[in-house]
């Protein structure tokens, strides 16, 4: 009998029953003078200890401006030390600390300070041409729940800390003693590509448990020190990153305010980073800078690339140039707090490259016809379903959406297409919307994408499906190329597909572009490219 597309992660070590703040204090008894946070473009640095004080500092602050347990404060920056701050003060006072995107305009930020109710938003001043000030301005006076605005390198934040004296430490403890790690800690909205974006709601035991578990996957202990170039806004920055450093006593290493390639590997080299995260097109960057080769990266042992697939030339050369040798594979979403799968540091390229690893302890997996919801056969496409402590509070005030997400069994449906493999690692296939239906068949961008990394002219391609008269669709493959005054030709790419992809796959049209358009989390927006190009 065929083995069906379910797998179950056990473990015989529980999970953790804290809050976030409690796991906290636990880091700061365990380690108080190993770095607990580094600030590389401002020169700022922590320990434990210091790290704590700094975090109650800033919870007492918000306590005197009467905020109170289940009270939404929006951030609203950059990377930036401040950002951490806010995460583990809000977590330590049990209020639900609400992500809000740097790129958003105004009446994105509008609809998120309406939709969770913030009443307190703590900002950056500016960033890239954004007037943040000027933006709230715009919109205070349609959020009548918006009562306090504090701006970070602002005097109002200076007025924040101070205020903290006002507040005696003991409330802390007092307060601590009235939260439960089941209480909802954040709000990160997710990316809509149509409509208003949805507030995932996350428990302390939805993100302080994943944060751990990623980290112990690649071997965190006090002695990483963890560089940050992913936004900290995002699961990917936040959880894996900060509370999965701050779990195992490890360093959190931010490098710039936003990703500059050459700013993180500088910051590696100086402080002698041994994990670096990414989404592919990070690492892309960073391979590709001119100076690459003079980078002392030889510190680094891991880090986690994910968001998208990684080529598999790519992942050669992280391992190999870049000294990533433990270098791990996540697959998630931000609804389930975000990771479900992970590769193991011992895994082989292929593992690494064809697959998004395999379920992480206390997390159920499994692939669903996606019409009856009946699990496949392992080797057989469907709709990846994950359920478990990481499955979304839901989202905020959104019960029905909550229920088109989360099925009467727990299970989240994550609307991608994937192959459960024989050894219980998965490959992801794309997005039930991105498939492409050709003539009646089904075409798997990813597929082709992978397929066409290893033409010598190109740089990154990504494949999407745009009407067609005759077949419905037709496969069009967008290239940056590697030389933009050598391009490949349509020619070239048919020739290079031509006995090696079925006739369907091949492309029929091809874009060249200088760049993708990209969220901010990095992820290709694949909608806007089918959109641009549809009309041919």
């Amino acid at each position: 009998m065929t083995e069906l597309s379910y797998a179950h992660g056990t473990s015989g070590t529980p999970l953790l029953g804290d809050t976030i703040g409690a796991n906290l204090d636990r880091a700061i008894a365990a380690w108080p003078d190993r770095e607990a946070l580094v600030d590389v473009p401002s020169g700022r640095r922590w320990t434990y200890a210091e790290f704590g004080a700094a975090v109650d500092e800033v919870a007492r602050g918000l306590l005197a401006k009467g905020v109170a347990k289940g009270d939404r404060v929006g951030i609203w920056a950059v990377n930036c030390p401040e950002w951490v701050l806010v995460q583990y003060a809000t977590a330590r006072i049990g209020v639900v600390m609400v992500n809000i995107n740097p790129a958003y305009r105004a009446h994105e930020l509008e609809y998120v300070l309406r939709q969770a109710g913030i009443s307190v938003l703590i900002s950056s001043l500016a960033h890239k041409g954004s007037d943040y000030r000027a933006l709230v301005d715009q919109v205070r006076g349609k959020c009548p729940e918006l009562r306090d605005t504090v701006y970070i390198g602002d005097p109002s934040w200076d007025a924040l800390t101070e205020g903290a004296s006002a507040v005696p430490p003991e409330r802390l403890d007092e307060v601590a003693a009235g939260l439960s790690c089941d209480d909802p800690v954040n709000i990160q909205y997710t990316s809509g590509t149509t409509g208003f974006p949805k507030g995932a709601t996350l428990s302390h035991h939805n993100i302080l448990n994943n944060g751990y578990w990623v980290g112990r996957t690649i071997g965190y202990t006090e002695q990483d020190r963890v560089c940050l170039p992913v936004p900290f806004y995002h699961c990917f920055g936040m959880v894996m990153g900060n509370l999965g450093a701050t779990s195992h006593g490890a360093c959190i290493v931010i490098p710039a305010p936003s990703f500059e390639p050459e700013a993180t590997l500088e910051a590696v080299q100086r402080e002698r980073c041994t994990s670096l995260y990414g989404v592919p097109t990070m690492f892309i960057a960073e391979l590709n800078l001119p100076g690459f080769a003079d980078y002392d990266l030889t510190s680094l042992r891991t880090g986690i690339m994910a968001g998208s697939p990684c080529p598999v030339e790519v992942m050669k050369r992280v391992v190999t140039e870049m000294h990533m040798e433990q270098v791990s594979i996540c697959y998630g979403m931000t609804e389930t707090s975000p990771v479900s799968l992970q590769t193991r540091m011992d895994d082989d390229l292929e593992h690494r490259t064809g697959t998004v690893g395999r379920v992480l302890p206390h997390i159920e997996v499994k692939v669903v016809d996606p019409a009856t919801g009946v699990t496949r056969p392992r080797g057989t496409a469907g709709e990846l379903c994950t359920r478990g402590y990481s499955v979304m509070l839901g989202y905020w005030n959104e019960p029905g959406k909550t229920a088109e997400a989360i099925d009467p069994g727990r299970w989240m449906h994550t609307g991608d297409l994937a192959v459960m493999r024989e050894d219980g690692y998965v490959e992801i296939v794309g997005r039930i919307k991105d498939m492409i239906i050709r003539g009646g068949e089904n075409i798997y961008p990813r597929e082709i994408e992978e397929f066409l990394y290893a033409h010598p002219k190109i740089a990154d391609v990504q494949v999407v499906g745009v009407p067609h008269e005759r077949y419905g669709e037709e496969v069009l493959a967008c290239v940056v190329p590697r030389d933009p005054a050598d391009p490949p030709t349509l020619e070239d790419l048919r020739a290079f597909c031509r006995d090696r992809l079925a006739h369907y796959k091949v492309p029929s049209r091809l874009q060249l572009l200088d760049a993708f358009p990209m969220t901010v989390s990095g992820k290709v927006r694949k909608v806007e490219l089918r959109e641009r190009y549809a009309a041919g």
